[in-house]
């Protein structure tokens, strides 16, 4: 199973950036598709954007698109996730993990301790 460690929250305001990481071990990204996940306060678990290791295809939420971008780095086994123009509604606990590629359907369950992204109007 990977393991998986996600950094890069923080507070900021409307308008503002962060960029997330998520060092991955236990695997090579390489071989994998990996996704970042939010889930905010009496919400569901949604997913942002993704990319298949192989080919560095990227999808992404309607709710993101044109804002973040995912990219990864094979020599570090590290993806990130590039947030610009953020919104309040962007507020939650944001997580990587493995998906099957295409779609959000998580390939494990055991998930890193999350970095959280506050953004305030």
């Amino acid at each position: 199973q990977v393991q998986l460690v996600e950094s890069g929250g923080g507070s900021v305001q409307a308008g503002g950036s962060l960029r997330l990481s998520c060092v991955v071990s236990g695997d090579t990204i390489s071989r994998l598709c990996m996704g970042w996940f939010r889930q905010a306060p009496g919400k569901q678990r949604e997913g942002v954007a993704s990319v298949n290791g192989f080919t560095a295809y990227a999808r992404y939420a309607d709710t993101v698109k044109g804002r973040f971008t995912i990219s990864q780095d094979g020599a570090k086994n590290t993806v990130y996730l590039q947030m610009n123009s953020l919104e309040p509604e962007d507020t939650a606990m944001y997580y990587c993990q493995s998906v099957s590629c295409g779609t959000w359907n998580v390939r494990n369950n055991n998930w890193g301790q999350g970095t959280q992204v506050t953004v305030s109007s």
